[in-house]
């Protein structure tokens, strides 16, 4: 078995749990549903083994709405792909629905219907086409079904504008609350049309482009969208208003062609105006994440808004559906489209591919836009994770849609993490080169947080196993505890922590920031590399050192901090053969030797930041060349066998 999965074998292994609660005592590591919530909340475990016969590609979704109610009619083709010889293809429909026929390749058929579960003779051989078109009518289920209230299809008015809207939300499980589909993450459609008939004082809002709007009489409107990229079933919308549009374009670096931004705001005189700023700082934002994750996914189609009144919003690819303009909301949902639509979870377990993804966007747009405003952001992300003891990031696949979407831990543990292993890389050149090659890899398909861990580790070469398996399948957070002395211009430093979910993660071992401020040098931040939970290290040559220390000072790690310390029984440790190493010359002009070095040793090179410059093994009487490196000082980490280290501060004249 290969080392970086060895640590999975017991999560791939596991088959028995299907349901999980937020405060579950091992949501985290060693169990893991099969599949079957994957892809619908309805069917049994065999009825989606019959959905995995076959692929689907494309849906044609033609039907006849009002902004009034979420009554509907039409008619659904879906196109599809026998993956084995096929009898029959099996689909869901809600139950309230009246089919009034099924056409399998433009013949009616007869058919069965068990609640949700359509069953339709297909008669395909493998690697056969086939189609299968749906006319039905009725109502949509009205409970709530979906995280930010209402079903896959709900009808409410703004109490903010008062707008009438009826818009859709399929994710996770909803879709076939409104039109007939196939409920399975991992197969993505090829293509999708949608045509919504509508009154003419509304407009349709969809996904792709607006080819056209037909006029047909009785005062009604069609209104035909294209999509012709790679789509995951929840991502399909559709959503009615009488709306106004307000479009405009916006060319990203680089690219010599400008991105169409087209929205559908609240046909009320105020509502425009209100949100108008917000609305066209999209562009801005659309601009910052083509630099940071590659060109927007769907250049050649559009990025937009419908407005409905929900409490947040909705990453319908191309077109978001969302409650109101604030920025970082604003900007989560459209970095959705590289996180979530582009690259789409492979299971609801791994929706950090999706969510947590997209908050940490929210961090990287108030980084580079507002950057007053990125400290108390991250701030107030660790304190929610830490405003309970335990929870992962990782977590069952679940029919708990409050669970998938938990605030605290998908969203908030998911972004803190992301945070901390960004700090780990402490290379944002390579950190954001591992981005892209990610979206480019996983492009128009699915991916886990182990896909991500893999593509980390094979871009810049860390192991990360240790830290997914205490921060993404783990649970809680250190605390951290220091205790230091200085003898002479030695400072002797003793690191501790303890962990708030101890019976699951009882140690972190991710590196962690120290500020030293250094009388007449100013702040000097080194980073230690925590291999247990308590540690002891000491640095040579260190000058003398004021009394404010501070852990963590960037906030790179969720963590509390219980207290730091002088302790004048520091001091007293014997080094043995390793107090004798010493750095000459030192100060260099840049090319030195380590003395007194008896065994072979492994060195890392730091600046005052704490950014890593060089690492590289080395033999007893090698000379270290770094003339490239500026004048100034840096920190030299030395490490022997038995997990043995000398820092030490090294000056460059």
């Amino acid at each position: 078995m290969n080392k970086k999965l060895s640590f999975l074998f017991a999560i791939s292994m596991s088959f028995q749990l299907l349901y999980s609660q937020e405060n579950s005592a091992h949501c985290s590591k060693r169990t893991k549903a099969h599949n079957v919530n994957l892809k619908s909340n309805t069917l049994s475990i065999a009825q989606i083994a019959q959905t995995e016969k076959y692929d689907v590609n494309y849906y044609n979704l033609n039907l006849n709405m009002t902004n009034t109610s979420t009554y509907l009619s039409g008619m659904v083709r879906m196109d599809a792909k026998a993956k084995v010889n096929l009898d029959s293809a099996l689909f869901e429909l809600f139950q309230s629905f009246t089919i009034t026929e099924i056409r399998v390749n433009g013949i009616p058929v007869n058919y069965s219907r068990n609640q949700s579960a359509i069953k339709v003779p297909v008669n395909a051989t493998q690697g056969v086409y086939f189609s299968i078109e749906t006319d039905y009518f009725g109502t949509p289920p009205t409970a709530a079904t979906n995280p930010l209230g209402g079903g896959g299809m709900t009808y409410k008015k703004s109490q903010t504008w008062g707008n009438r809207v009826v818009w859709s939300l399929s994710e996770p499980f909803s879709a076939y609350e409104w039109f007939p589909v196939k409920q399975s993450l991992k197969d993505k459609i090829d293509s999708s049309d949608v045509s919504i008939t509508v009154p003419d004082t509304c407009k349709a809002g969809s996904n792709g482009i607006l080819v056209s709007v037909d006029t047909l009489g009785n005062g009604l409107l069609k209104f035909n969208w294209k999509n012709r990229h790679m789509i995951d079933y929840y991502l399909i919308s559709v959503s009615v208003a009488k709306y106004i549009e307000h479009n405009y374009y916006v060319q990203p670096n680089g690219s010599t062609d400008s991105i169409f931004v087209q929205n559908f705001i609240y046909n009320n005189p105020q509502t425009l105006p209100y949100f108008l700023n917000d609305i066209n700082e999209t562009g801005d934002f659309l601009v910052l994440f083509s630099d940071l994750y590659g060109l927007y996914p769907y250049a050649d189609e559009k990025y937009g808004h419908c407005m409905a009144p929900i409490s947040g919003g909705m990453e319908h690819q191309t077109m978001t559906t969302q409650g109101f303009f604030e920025k970082t909301l604003t900007a989560h949902e459209l970095a959705h489209q590289w996180w979530g639509n582009q690259v789409t979870c492979a299971s609801w377990s791994d929706i950090w591919v999706n969510e947590g993804w997209a908050s940490y966007s929210e961090y990287l747009m108030l980084e580079n836009l507002y950057p007053a405003e990125k400290n108390q952001h991250m701030l107030d992300v660790h304190n929610n994770v830490m405003s309970q003891p335990n929870g992962s990031v990782w977590c069952l696949d679940s029919l708990n849609e409050g669970r998938i979407f938990s605030g605290r831990l998908t969203y908030d543990k998911g972004a803190g993490i992301i945070h901390s292993m960004r700090n780990i890389v402490n290379d944002d050149n390579l950190f954001f080169e591992v981005l892209n090659s990610f979206q480019t890899k996983y492009k128009d398909s699915v991916a886990t947080g182990i896909d991500f861990k893999n593509e980390l580790e094979l871009q810049t070469g860390i192991d990360f196993d240790p830290f997914f398996e205490q921060w993404y399948f783990g649970e809680g957070y250190p605390t951290y505890a220091l205790k230091w002395n200085q003898v002479g211009n030695d400072l002797f430093v003793k690191i501790s922590h303890i962990t708030s979910a101890s019976n699951v993660t009882p140690t972190f071992t991710n590196p962690l920031d120290v500020r030293f401020i250094r009388v007449g040098l100013g702040d000097t931040i080194i980073r230690f590399n925590i291999n247990s939970n308590n540690e002891l290290f000491v640095i040579s040559e260190m000058g003398q050192i004021t009394n404010s220390i501070s852990i963590d000072p960037n906030n790179w790690v969720i963590n509390q901090v219980a207290s730091i310390l002088q302790d004048n029984t520091l001091g007293s440790i014997n080094l043995e053969e390793e107090s004798k190493i010493e750095v000459y010359p030192n100060p260099t002009d840049g090319v030195f030797q380590i003395l007194n070095l008896n065994q072979n040793a492994e060195i890392k090179i730091f600046n005052t930041n704490g950014q890593l410059l060089l690492s590289k093994n080395i033999a007893p009487n090698d000379s270290i060349d770094i003339q490239e490196f500026s004048m100034g000082t840096y920190i030299l980490d030395i490490s022997f066998k038995e997990n043995k280290r000398r820092i030490k501060l090294l000056t460059i004249k």
